[in-house]
């Protein structure tokens, strides 16, 4: 190793979980099951293999829900991940272990994943800064496949300088690779766009959830409304546009993006001789992916496809587009797997009816904690920008953090 400073590798010496989804050479690989509480991994994921050669000190694996299928972090091999501004509710998910362990500063950055708002959730719910990046700018190999592109890795932290930093170590391309994202130019890095003021933006931005219906926290509104006061007192344009869900995808998102998801669900490798073991909304979903047709399937990929088109061409005019993270603040342990898998999935959907959106467009996409409600809970605020410009959200989310820093907010107990 050099004894340049400069050529020492840029996170070496941090601490830094990975999310029991990714591999861990040497370490076990649960995917939150069951069915793999004694899998080893025998290789580093890409993503891993990254981080390791970054210098990243790993100090182990990250609860995740089962095989990552939920929103929340409860599972049947480890106790419920606990959200540590309020231990009786959930730290959301499927990160919910990684951002719990971020926000009770068990460690300082966490590896996470988002296949439909995994990352942006628990970051929303904890405090913390999260972020999704492009489609295409992490690879998922060599083993997690990529055929609808809603996965990606990504950091969750208390900082967005230490989320470019992550970003710059953990972008990679693998050949094979379904998507990829345009490079930076050479010499350029994702913490570069920390450090530099984004100037003036035109930022679109919505609250409501169209023809869905589902009603929105008083208090993630009052959220929504300061992160928009506090954009206008910077100097951006902000214009009221409506919920592209209607707009673009003509009302039918909701349930296409459902078979995508249960898609995604039936295809992780499980030994038919032990789906009893696994937990009922997963094997819910796994049984609906059987029962659609494979034309239903493709349908409904074609319908989410043209309205990504749609979105795209009709935003195009913004730098950026604010919403809330969530409908509501975090949920009690056990609110959503009181009752069985279809009120379970329903109780889902109306927590989360934002995020899903942008792992279907591949947008970057990041939760801002800038809002703590009355009675103490962070509520996260949503900015996605767009496909491939990472660099724009991390100048407009760093100028949020100068105007109103959030990193000496900590949990009660924190420093213990």
């Amino acid at each position: 190793m050099s004894d340049t400073p400069d050529e020492l590798p840029p996170l070496l010496g941090v601490p830094l979980p990975v999310k029991d989804l990714d591999a861990l050479a040497g370490v076990r690989l649960t995917f939150g099951s069951r069915v793999h509480s004694d899998l080893v991994a025998p290789a580093d994921s890409a993503v891993v293999a990254q981080l390791r050669d970054a210098g990243a000190v790993f100090l182990g694996k990250t609860n995740t829900p089962e095989f990552g299928a939920t929103c929340y972090t409860e599972n049947d091999i480890a106790p419920p991940s606990r959200n540590p501004w309020d231990t009786t509710r959930s730290p959301g998910g499927s990160s919910g272990g990684a951002a719990a362990a971020v926000a009770a500063g068990l460690a300082p950055v966490a590896q996470a994943s988002d296949g439909g708002g995994s990352i942006r959730i628990p970051a929303g719910v904890c405090g913390l800064f999260g972020l999704k990046p492009t489609r295409g700018r992490i690879s998922g190999g060599p083993d997690r496949a990529d055929l609808n592109g809603l996965s990606t890795a990504g950091p969750i932290t208390r900082s967005v300088l230490d989320a470019a930093l992550m970003l710059d170590a953990m972008a990679v391309n693998l050949p094979g690779d379904l998507y990829t994202a345009p490079p930076l130019p050479s010499g350029r890095t994702f913490a570069d766009h920390v450090l530099r003021e984004p100037g003036r933006l035109r930022i679109g931005r919505y609250a409501d959830t169209g023809s869905t219906g589902i009603p929105v926290h008083p208090d993630v509104l009052a959220a929504h409304e300061e992160a928009t006061q506090l954009l206008l007192d910077l100097g951006h344009e902000v214009e009221e546009i409506e919920n592209p869900v209607d707009t673009a995808f003509g009302g039918t998102f909701a349930e296409d993006f459902q078979h995508l998801w249960a898609a995604v669900a039936s295809a992780t490798p499980v030994d038919p001789a032990r789906e009893g073991e696994l937990t009922p909304i997963y094997r819910w979903l796994r049984e609906r992916a059987r029962a659609t047709p494979v034309p239903v399937y493709v349908a409904a990929s074609a319908r989410l496809q043209r309205g990504t088109r749609a979105m795209l061409a009709a935003t195009a005019r913004f730098d950026a587009v604010l919403s809330p993270t969530l409908a509501q603040p975090a949920a009690p342990i056990g609110h959503f797997n009181s009752g069985g898998p279809e009120e379970e999935f329903r109780l889902m959907t109306e927590f989360t009816p934002f995020t899903s959106l942008y792992n279907v467009s591949g947008q970057p996409s990041v939760s801002v904690p800038l809002y703590w409600s009355r009675s103490g809970l962070p509520i996260g605020s949503m900015l996605t920008g767009q496909p491939g410009d990472e660099g724009t959200l991390l100048s407009l989310s760093a100028q949020l953090e100068q105007a109103r820093p959030w990193a000496h907010r900590v949990p009660e107990g924190w420093a213990d």
